[in-house]
């Protein structure tokens, strides 16, 4: 609708009223903005310089990155997550207490061995004594692992002492183990002794009370009605302690502990585990026993390995069901002895679709995890030698398997000289082994100083730069009957 001639635009007139009004309205807000902002300086400014509340800390202030062409220059320390540096000067520094020795008074007079050994059960090995003896002789062979208490939890040699007396049950097959040690010692053969530790239904129906018990009060049994010790019960670890006295005066050279671990069925979230009326960890029970076993046995002379799962390298949950936390038992342990047979890894570990089937890429893999795992215990600590179970047998009740022989068995042994150890164990539970895998001692030595460089495994991305978990940062657990002794 238009305008009439001459008439007034009182729209254009309200317009230019507005646009002032706004224009006014912008330089007050822009003004009090001003004067705001130089208060809050001043304010700030004030606080920064004064001192800290009680109980507080000053706020580093940045300085400069140190010159490192300029010598004799102040040195700086890195501030929090490292985003400045602060003059040490200006931080109250507190002396860091000596990181605890452990059995810093233990004087180790043992001589140790390269270890390239089988397993045999006491019975077998009494057996077939000359032909495994005969195959130690003519190949690289020098260590035999024997029962000395079994997986029924009987003992299968003569013992004596007063727990032995007390709980020791032994086996209807026990055998003339000080005839055998005799010739076995001329031979030069290291000797280990196989102990099962908490799986023990002989010993659980004898002393109830020595057995792992449910909240309720009853004693636990496996899904097979197998009883379980407690490895927090002081009387069961010096149980074993006596039979390795026995077997120190036998002549053997090491102690192997086996199913060192809770169990994994039945009604296992119900376990009453509990020091002094506090609960405790299955990874901290575990952890404690076998610290006191090596305190109490390492000092007789003899050196101390257990057998772990191999899927606790990296695994914190399997860490947390069994109890075995590979990096904290690798901190008191001579030996430490994943069982890393590929025929235990579900398909698909390590990228293989069936691993049984690919025994040198599970082996290196297993033992490239067990390298990166250890290496979070400090430089200088003590660290166990990793000693790996490796496969000798067919794993015919797997959908997918190969037959394991010659070139099976050497893959292994190879994968874990291309990992960077040297020491293997082969298990075959009928203790029947594939010699024609094994080279004489001399061809061994040959063939390892002249063996071709492995090619790297590569390293998917998503595992680029994870960092390892460092093991309670250096610190050894407490014991939890130190304050008995």
């Amino acid at each position: 609708m238009g305008r009439r001639k001459g008439g007034l635009d009182f729209t254009r007139s309200s317009r230019k009223k507005v646009r002032g009004i706004e224009a006014v309205f912008m330089l007050l807000l822009f003004l009090a903005a001003t004067a705001a902002g130089v208060l809050i300086f001043h304010t700030l400014n004030g606080k920064v310089a004064a001192p800290p509340a009680e109980g507080g800390e000053p706020m580093p202030t940045p300085v400069p990155a140190a010159d490192p062409k300029k010598e004799d220059q102040e040195e700086v320390a890195a501030g929090p997550f490292g985003l400045w540096s602060v003059p040490v000067e200006e931080v109250e520094v507190t002396q860091v207490p000596q990181e605890e020795v452990w059995m810093a008074d233990f004087v180790d007079t043992r001589t140790p061995t390269n270890v390239k050994g089988i397993y045999a059960k006491a019975g077998t090995l009494w057996q077939k004594f000359d032909s495994l003896l005969k195959m130690i002789d003519e190949t690289e062979l020098n260590t035999i692992v024997v029962d000395i208490k079994d997986d029924d939890g009987r003992l299968t040699c003569e013992l004596s002492g007063e727990l032995i007396d007390k709980y020791g049950t032994i086996s209807n097959y026990a055998v003339d183990v000080a005839a055998m040690m005799k010739t076995l010692k001329e031979h030069n053969v290291y000797m280990v002794a196989r102990i099962v530790t908490f799986k023990d239904n002989t010993l659980v129906k004898k002393a109830p009370e020595l057995g792992i018990h449910l909240k309720d009060g009853s004693v636990y049994q496996d899904n097979s009605k197998v009883g379980w010790l407690n490895p927090l019960n002081k009387e069961v670890l010096d149980f074993y302690v006596d039979i390795a006295r026995n077997l120190k005066e036998l002549g053997f050279d090491e102690i192997n502990f086996d199913y060192v671990r809770f169990p994994t069925e039945g009604r296992i979230s119900e376990l009453k585990l509990e020091m002094d009326g506090e609960e405790i960890t299955r990874i901290d029970a575990i952890t404690a026993a076998v610290k006191y076993l090596c305190e109490q046995i390492k000092p007789l002379g003899l050196y101390v390995s257990a057998d772990v799962f191999g899927g606790v390298i990296k695994s914190a949950v399997d860490q947390r069901s069994v109890g075995q936390d590979y990096c904290e038992l690798s901190k008191y342990l001579d030996y430490i002895c994943p069982m890393i047979y590929p025929s235990h890894y579900g398909d698909g570990y390590y990228g293989v679709d069936h691993p049984d089937t690919q025994p040198y890429k599970i082996v290196y893999n297993a033992m490239l995890d067990s390298n990166k795992v250890l290496s979070g215990i400090p430089e200088g600590n003590h660290r166990a030698v990793v000693r790996p179970w490796l496969q000798d047998f067919t794993a015919s009740y797997l959908r997918h398997y190969i037959r394991y022989g010659k070139e099976e068995v050497r893959t292994q042994i190879e994968a874990v000289y291309d990992s960077g150890q040297t020491s293997w164990l082969l298990w075959n539970a009928a203790v029947v082994y594939t010699e024609d895998a094994l080279m004489t001692e001399e061809e061994a030595d040959y063939a390892f100083a002249h063996r071709p460089t492995p090619t790297p495994t590569p390293v998917p991305e998503s595992q680029k730069g994870e960092p390892t978990r460092l093991p309670n940062a250096g610190q050894y657990i407490d014991s939890p009957w130190k304050k008995e002794e």
